[in-house]
């Protein structure tokens, strides 16, 4: 038992190199298929175009229009609390957020036109119909057509590319967001917080086009998120601001009509009910300037609320396809045709090759 643990096995390498240089021709005849193999692959592959947008948010909690808010709001002796900003959407999630079903259905509608002028649609439709697959893809592309079809009738109440229900997707939906999911990447630099977007695609006029719609999408859910209880905010003020408006339009109109008719008057009950009216008008008058003063505050603060982006890098029109050469895949399956060559020997020619010794 003890021998058999000692045993080593040792490669005569140049046993192995004696056997391939004698077989020369047939490890050739194996890297030549191997070569043709890859030349169909590499051109089987289709093209695809990367673009990538970068952008720079906002990070700074308190600016000076903050500061500036605050002491109006204390001069007229409103407690606006603009305190540090703790927003539960930050960089670092954007990725994720950007991979919700929401935002990918978000997609569906944008147009896109090839650089051609071949396609001009929809993206929904051009990932769903006018995408391009190797060949080798074909196969599992029919099964996929085939159970498309067979399945149309229960997906009918699902709705289409049109209409969408996010919380309810087809089947063709649902794979049509995963591969706009697949060719959208988002990275954040957790030091400088510079956002980058990455879009591929078939072609690069849409690759470009569609990273400018996610750009401006972000933009705009980020900006709605921020600002949303601010808008919320300047709403309730807006109608509070019509109710005071209209109440001391009403005040002041029932005493300029009071005053007016019973100018003549020195009744001493007409006098104290021309003095009620004027108060209320007074009075009215001032929680309309309270309330307007309240409502420039909301506005201001709705903009110290958006968050500004700044551009770092716009989205282009790739020049050139993002594939790997086809040299360095031609070279790989040459490589595979010898290596399989040689794998074949060595099993083959064990014995000549593979010694054990004590």
């Amino acid at each position: 038992m003890e021998d058999k643990q000692k045993n080593k096995i040792e490669v005569n390498f140049i046993r192995l190199a004696e056997i391939v240089k004698a077989d020369w021709r047939v490890t050739g005849l194996y890297c030549l298929l191997a070569a043709i193999l890859g030349v169909i692959v590499a051109f089987s592959i289709p093209r695809i175009y990367k673009t990538s947008v970068m952008l720079a948010p906002e990070t700074s909690s308190a600016s000076s229009l903050t500061s500036n808010i605050s002491s109006l709001a204390s001069m007229v002796g409103m407690d606006m609390n603009f305190g540090d900003n703790n927003d539960a959407i930050y960089p670092e999630i954007y990725p994720d957020l950007m991979k919700s079903t929401d935002f990918l259905v978000s997609m569906f509608p944008v147009k896109v036109k090839s650089i051609d002028g071949d396609v001009n649609t929809t993206y929904y439709d051009y990932i769903a119909k006018m995408q391009k697959f190797p060949w080798w893809d074909y196969p599992k592309v029919w099964i996929a057509k085939l159970a498309k079809s067979l399945k149309k009738s229960s997906d009918a109440n699902r709705g289409n590319g049109d209409t969408v229900n996010p919380f309810m997707l087809t089947k063709e939906q649902f794979e049509v967001a995963q591969g706009i999911n697949k060719n959208i990447d988002c990275s954040v630099d957790k030091k400088t917080s510079v956002i980058s977007i990455e879009v591929t695609d078939q072609d690069p006029l849409i690759a470009a086009s569609v990273a400018d719609s996610v750009k401006d999408r972000l933009q705009v859910y980020i900006t709605k998120y921020r600002t949303n209880k601010a808008r919320n905010d300047l709403a309730y003020m807006e109608e509070l601001f019509d109710e005071a408006k209209a109440q001391y339009t009403k005040a002041r109109q029932q005493y300029a009509a009071y005053a007016d008719a019973n100018q003549d008057l020195i009744l001493q009950s007409y006098k104290s009910k021309e003095e009620d009216l004027e108060n209320e008008m007074q009075l009215r008058y001032n929680i309309y300037t309270q309330v307007t003063e309240q409502l420039q505050l909301a506005k201001a603060k709705v903009q110290e609320r958006t968050p500004a982006f700044t551009v770092v890098q716009s989205a282009t029109v790739p020049v050139r396809h993002s594939n790997k050469p086809k040299v360095i895949v031609l070279g790989m399956f040459m490589f595979l045709g010898i290596a399989l060559r040689v794998l074949i020997l060595m099993y083959q020619r064990r014995n000549e090759i593979f010694t054990t010794t004590a």
